[in-house]
Order: C-alpha cells, then structure tokens, then sequence
C-alpha cells in the first residue's frame, strides 16, 4: 500500500505556483475544499486559473481569493451569489469562462477518464459554441468540447484513509468525485482519517489511486449560502 497523507495542508500545497490551474470541488459552499482555500490565501498565489462550479460568496470560499485578486481567469456555471465576481468581470479585470453546469462536470470526468474530448448537444447555436467544432450525429447537432488540464484538483471528503480511499456525503458528492484523478495532482483533505480496511469497499466512491495527497482537515464552518425557512404561523 502506497500512504498518500501528509502532516497538513501546508505540506499538501507545498509545491503549489503562481500561475497554475486549480481545480476545487463542492457545490455553493457545500462540500468546498475550505483548508486548500485558506492556504492558497497565505500561499499569496497569483494570476491562477479556477476551475469550480461556482466561486463562493465574498466573504467564504473563492471569495477570499477573489477579494485577494489572486484569480486571473474563472471557469465556472454559476456567479450568481459573488458581488465582487460579478465586478470583476464586468470591468473586465476577471477572465470568465461560463460553462453549462453539466458540460463542467463532464468535462472533468473526461479529465478523470483520460479522454481529450467529448461531444454533447449543450450549448449549439449559443455562445458557448463559438469557436468549437460541432458535428451531426442521427439527426442532431453536438458541439466538441475539450477535457479540462489542471495542475491541482483540491476535494473535499467526509472519510478518507491513509490510501486515499474517499467518500462524500450528500451534496458534496457534486464535482468532488469527478476532480479526482483529473489534474496532475489530487489533493484530499477529509473530515475524519480512518485506518486502511476500516472503510467498506462497497461505499468507497472514490479509489485511491485517484489521489495523490491526502490530510486531515479542520476548522470547518460548512456556511449555508442561502438560509431559507418557513414562515411560522
């Protein structure tokens, strides 16, 4: 058995650059890489590149890099809940990249998988098309879409072990598991470190030969982005 963990996040990231390209898995602020965030913050890294579903709020998540301007180009489907991402890139100071949430996920599957690219019908005759191949395929047209290349994939997972075996729980279980194996390196940090075997193989989601680096994290807030209740009668 190869041991994937390192002491912490400072010896996860030790090697991480100025101008490399991230991916960070979660979904809103679920299931969001919080200590990779936090050290890339004190890393002071600069003109990176990130890869995420969305880029958190302005306060939480890649937010933080954001307020920084640590972001030089932003891949993502959704801006919606960032005010200063959305300042960003409408002054033009922030590179955005808007993908449909489903062809961002794929996309990094297709990372995951080995494949160079991929077709699906999402986004012909928009914008998103520009540019691209497309071909007919029975009757319908599909546009070519390229897996992405990332230097670092940062995930999140509820378990882990010293072999970089992973499970998610709930909403986590969004962009986390396909970003594994699909830059050069996986780094994981986890809730809680079990020892090698005490993980059932049947609810590993994720193998271990997908990660490269594995820790124990901590200090989670776990922050709901929109707290919605019931009015009480």
């Amino acid at each position: 058995m190869i041991n994937k963990k390192v002491k912490n996040v400072q010896e996860a990231l030790a090697d991480v650059k100025s101008e490399m390209t991230f991916m960070l898995g979660g979904f809103g602020l679920c299931g969001i890489p919080e200590n990779a965030i936090s050290e890339l913050v004190r890393l002071d890294v600069r003109e990176v590149t990130c890869i995420s579903n969305n880029a958190g709020v302005d306060d939480f998540g890649l937010g933080l890099l954001l307020q920084n301007k640590q972001i030089k180009k932003m891949i993502s489907s959704y801006v919606g809940e960032n005010d200063e991402f959305e300042r960003q890139m409408l002054s033009g100071e922030l590179e955005v990249e808007l993908t449909p949430q489903g062809t961002l996920a794929e996309k990094c599957r297709a990372a995951q998988a080995g494949f160079p690219a991929f077709y699906t019908p999402a986004g012909f005759g928009t914008e998103v098309a520009e540019g691209k191949e497309t071909r007919e395929f029975d009757g319908k047209m599909y546009v070519l879409e390229p897996a992405f290349k990332a230097d670092f994939a940062f995930v999140k997972a509820w378990k882990g072990d010293a072999a970089g075996n992973l499970v998610f729980k709930g909403t986590s279980r969004n962009f986390n598991p396909n970003m594994c194996g699909a830059a050069t390196i996986t780094v994981a940090e986890v809730e809680e470190m079990v020892e090698v075997g005490e993980l059932d193989p049947n609810n590993v989601h994720i193998p271990g030969i997908f990660v490269q680096r594995i820790f124990q994290g901590k200090n989670y807030e776990k922050r709901i982005e929109q707290r919605t209740v019931r009015n009480r009668n």
